[in-house]
């Protein structure tokens, strides 16, 4: 059975660390609201309390399929919970860039919903939509104890040690690899590749045009995620201004020399036919490693149950390691991706507000997060949730989840670690997949990325300005 509320908000422990789109969206959503029915200031504690009847929150999400099929749930739980009190009605708002398009449209006409979830890199304009309330402030309100949430989860949503919003659906990028293969490559599968060198070393063997068992030895999508993780492990960071968490960000660095070896390094792989050029389709070289066209995928652990599937399905081994680096011996860890949870204050009451603040901790609860996360693949938030016994099983039977978790425990926070908060982050990731693909297609990889690079100048200064 399940905890009742009141237990579970007694038990609830939560750690913060020690903080895109176009400039368009910015200048709509800064001008509308105003504070007639409620602004970003914490409500009291009893704002609920006072309340007559049913209190209903509106949630806008972004999860569709399983992921979908688990909230409904969630939601459902939690409604039960709190009968005759609090009713949570959970719409579908589509995948993150049109969830935050209808989101900016609701601004305009002063219908936000009560709690949106957010993808990781729309946190810059959530943040100058100043439409928000600071998880943070009621944390601060509560006194709660905040030490069970993961700090490198946290980090990414934290400026200045505060909160802004809750992690929801975390992922992290982790190696795959087909074990069975290294095997027949004569490759130890107990000793995966964790630099481009050996990645290199074991693609040349592996490749179907060396006699090795794959089509080749390599393959991951053009995305510019996978960009970012490779700056992120190397200690550098994406952007100025701390990575954006010392002042607003007024270029990327995707074209310093970290970066740019590592694109020249995927170009050589792909001219000595040792790497598959996917194109930027993710689902195309997820395809082409459960199939057995690659030996070696940078993935998100999401895809973890996928490629599981697949292992035992085609008869062979599935292996996983921790996020490579650019050379050998490097400190630095990866950054988390996913989304996370806002609550929306501007033109909302007091009740909402709080009545949204107790379905948020509801979903960040050990027990929601262990049931989130082994029926979604999504890393858990809490350190608790892993304790929790059917988490415990999840992993048992999943052993190779824990490569994520020991590879994010083990990750020291810094700003390169926290990744880089700019209003257009979305923007910038696509132009860094533009220099990508660029060089994988016969370019210079210098002047391909240093021409990504200049060409978000613009939009991050027309962004800035917007915002001043």
């Amino acid at each position: 059975m399940r905890t009742t509320s009141t237990t579970r908000r007694s038990r609830m422990r939560y750690a913060v660390p020690a903080g895109f789109v176009a400039a368009s969206l910015v200048l709509a959503a800064c001008g509308g609201g105003g504070d007639d029915a409620g602004g970003t200031t914490v409500p009291a504690k009893d704002a609920l309390d006072k309340a007559k009847g049913v209190t209903t929150v509106s949630f806008w999400h972004a999860m569709d399929g399983t992921n979908a099929e688990a909230l409904t749930k969630l939601v459902a739980q939690f409604n039960s919970e709190h009968q005759g009190k609090i009713q949570v009605k959970s719409t579908y708002a589509g995948k993150y860039d049109d969830a935050i398009t209808k989101y900016k449209a609701s601004i305009k006409s002063k219908s936000t919903p009560d709690v949106i979830q957010v993808y990781d890199i729309g946190s810059r304009f959530m943040i100058d939509a100043k439409q928000t309330i600071p998880m943070q402030s009621f944390i601060d309100r509560d006194k709660l104890d905040v030490s069970d949430l993961q700090p490198n989860i946290t980090g990414y949503y934290s400026i200045d040690d505060k909160l802004n919003s809750m992690p929801f659906n975390t992922s992290m990028p982790v190696l795959y690899f087909n074990k069975t293969m290294f095997s027949k490559a004569g490759l130890d599968p107990d000793k995966p590749p964790q630099d481009l060198a050996a990645i290199r070393s074991a693609a040349e063997k592996l490749s179907k045009k060396n006699g090795g068992p794959a089509d080749y030895g390599f393959g991951a999508a053009i995305y510019g995620w996978l960009l970012e993780q490779f700056i992120a492990t190397d200690g550098k960071e994406y952007c100025d201004q701390g990575n954006g968490r010392e002042g607003k960000a007024t270029k990327v660095q995707f074209d310093s020399p970290e970066t740019v070896e590592v694109v020249a390094w995927w170009q050589k792989l792909v001219k000595d036919g040792l790497a598959a050029n996917t194109g930027r389709d993710t689902k195309a070289a997820q395809a082409a490693f459960k199939s057995g066209q690659l030996a070696i995928n940078l993935e998100s652990t999401g895809q973890l149950g996928a490629y599981s599937k697949a292992a035992k399905e085609g008869g062979w081994e599935l292996g996983a390691a921790a996020y490579p680096h650019i050379k050998a011996g490097t400190e630095g860890g990866p950054i988390i991706g996913g989304a996370s949870l806002w609550i929306n204050g501007v033109n909302h009451k007091d009740p909402n507000k709080e009545a949204a603040w107790q379905f948020v901790k509801f979903l960040a609860d050990p027990k929601s997060q262990a049931q989130w996360h082994t029926e979604t693949g999504y890393f858990p938030i809490s350190k608790g949730a892993l304790d929790e016994p059917a988490d415990v099983a999840y992993r048992k039977a999943n052993p190779l989840f824990d490569v994520a978790v020991k590879q994010l425990e083990s990750t020291k926070l810094s700003p390169a670690t926290q990744g880089c908060l700019l209003g257009v982050m979305p923007q910038s990731r696509k132009a860094s997949e533009d220099g990508l693909e660029a060089a994988l297609n016969g370019g210079d990889p210098q002047q391909s990325m240093t021409k990504a690079a200049q060409s978000v100048e613009p939009q991050i200064k027309s962004y800035n300005d917007s915002t001043k």
